[in-house]
């Protein structure tokens, strides 16, 4: 892959029109502009001495998160009030024998050391059940409704006691009673799962509850493991014609001439070096001269579609849902058609690089269903490459590009447009597709480039078809 700063040898006009004198003031490619934690700790610095700062930085963090996890397990067993008993059982003790030996303090002493050793004891032994967590469906698409289900089942040889179990869902937590059972009774409750937002949905471990009666220490047993709703982004169908920007559809004969191919175009005089195997005999038996055939080149057409990750290029995030749908449609209509499609996002720069990264991400494009499972973890970023980026590496790593969608949001320039459409050969079709929800659906066409604007997913379908009906 080329620097983002140097030209690339395209042989087009357009491409090298773009990139001589002015690609170092671009503010999207200059590594001054970078904004991530190591930025604001040490600024543009990369010396030992700002590796040194970061490192420490980052050690700190990790010893951080090392005693919160430790506080946290704590935490979970010990409740608010338990930890007051106990400060109080301290206080109370060193008032009552050591400092003042006041009887009242010493009675609120063993009162507390009995309401500690009544909270140990109710630790103490588990209910015997099987508990399985099931899910109806592990994919859906965002805003169909989707539920699981908890099953319990007594195992011990007795009755078993009564319990709540706690199930967390997303950000959220589902509670279910589980009643007292008899040796091998069964119970089932069903409960809703959240699918308003496209993403993967966390469900479970399942857990049950124990407590003291007033509430000091608090145990969670864990009884099954945990399972994933996938909330794909929502798509529409796009009909196969819709795709006629496509200019050599299926092998379909494009203007570039070859010497061997199946497309006759026309006949020519023998040069050095042609293979004799496509002499035309009869023309050369009427010119005196040797005459060959020449062909139009066929080629399989390889579809792109980019989208962009990076927050400045987008208004909001319903605005950036939009483009995630968009480019899902594309990719779902291309793999349906058979065609060799690529679906890419833009790279984020980690948090503590010295430079900015240049690189796209590859979706999956085997199936549908993995080209949405991959999007729906799809998240944007400030530190992401806008599109215009996006473009310059999807020209520089993907081979036998014939169309590109790029797919971005309403706050990227028609400036930055021109720019991303200029990184690709003249002969390959650039259709920009802006997702504005303010925005009335159209195309507009300028010097090589199609600008399609959609408000809606469902515009997607009309504007495509009109764009293929004047092309």
């Amino acid at each position: 892959m080329s620097a983002p700063g140097s030209p690339r040898s395209t042989g087009s006009p357009r491409g090298a029109t773009q990139r001589t004198g002015t690609r170092s003031l671009d503010p999207h490619t200059r590594t001054d502009t970078l904004s991530n934690t190591r930025t604001r700790i040490v600024g543009a610095r990369t010396g030992v001495l700002a590796d040194g700062v970061v490192g420490v930085v980052r050690i700190g963090r990790r010893v951080g998160d090392a005693v919160g996890d430790v506080a946290r397990r704590v935490s979970s067993v010990v409740t608010t009030l338990g930890w007051v008993v106990l400060a109080l059982l301290i206080a109370a003790g060193l008032v009552g024998y050591v400092l003042l030996g006041w009887v009242e303090a010493v009675v609120l002493f063993w009162i507390a050391i009995v309401l500690v050793l009544v909270a140990v004891v109710s630790l103490i032994g588990r209910n015997a059940f099987a508990v399985t967590l099931e899910l109806e469906r592990h994919k859906v698409v965002v805003g169909e409704p989707a539920t699981a289900a908890i099953s319990v089942r007594s195992t011990g040889a007795h009755r078993s006691l009564g319990a709540t179990a706690e199930i967390p869902v997303g950000d959220g937590l589902a509670e279910a009673a589980i009643p007292s059972l008899r040796r091998d009774g069964v119970h089932r409750q069903e409960f809703a799962v959240p699918t308003g937002r496209r993403g993967v949905v966390p469900i479970g471990p399942v857990r049950t509850v124990r407590a003291d009666p007033v509430g000091l220490v608090r145990r969670e047993l864990i009884w099954t493991g945990r399972e994933e709703l996938v909330v794909h982004p929502r798509t529409i169908a796009i009909p196969s014609t819709s795709t006629g920007l496509i200019r050599d559809l299926e092998g379909a004969a494009t203007t570039d001439l070859t010497p061997s191919d199946v497309s006759f175009h026309a006949l020519r005089e023998y040069q050095a070096g042609d293979d004799r195997r496509y002499i035309h005999w009869k023309s050369t038996a009427k010119t005196g001269t040797y005459m060959v055939r020449q062909f139009e080149q066929t080629r399989r057409s390889h579809l792109v579609v980019g989208l962009s990750t990076a927050e400045a290029d987008y208004l909001d995030a319903e605005e950036f849902e939009l483009a995630v749908s968009v480019a899902g449609s594309l990719g779902v209509r291309a793999i349906r058609d058979g065609r060799t499609v690529s679906v890419v996002v833009g790279e984020k720069t980690p948090e503590f690089a010295k430079r900015r990264v240049y690189a796209v991400r590859p979706l999956s494009t085997v199936r549908p269903g993995r080209l949405l499972d991959d999007l729906a973890v799809v998240a944007s970023d400030e530190n992401a490459l806008p599109v215009r980026d996006v473009a310059r590496v999807i020209a520089d790593t993907v081979t036998g590009v014939s169309i590109a969608f790029l797919v971005t949001g309403s706050r990227t320039a028609l400036a930055d447009l021109r720019a991303a459409s200029a990184a690709f050969p003249a002969d390959v079709e650039v259709v920009a597709v802006v997702c504005d929800p303010d925005a009335r659906p159209g195309l507009r066409r300028v010097p090589g480039l199609n600008v399609l604007r959609v408000g809606l997913l469902d515009d997607l379908r009309q504007s495509l078809a009109r764009a293929a009906a004047v092309s």
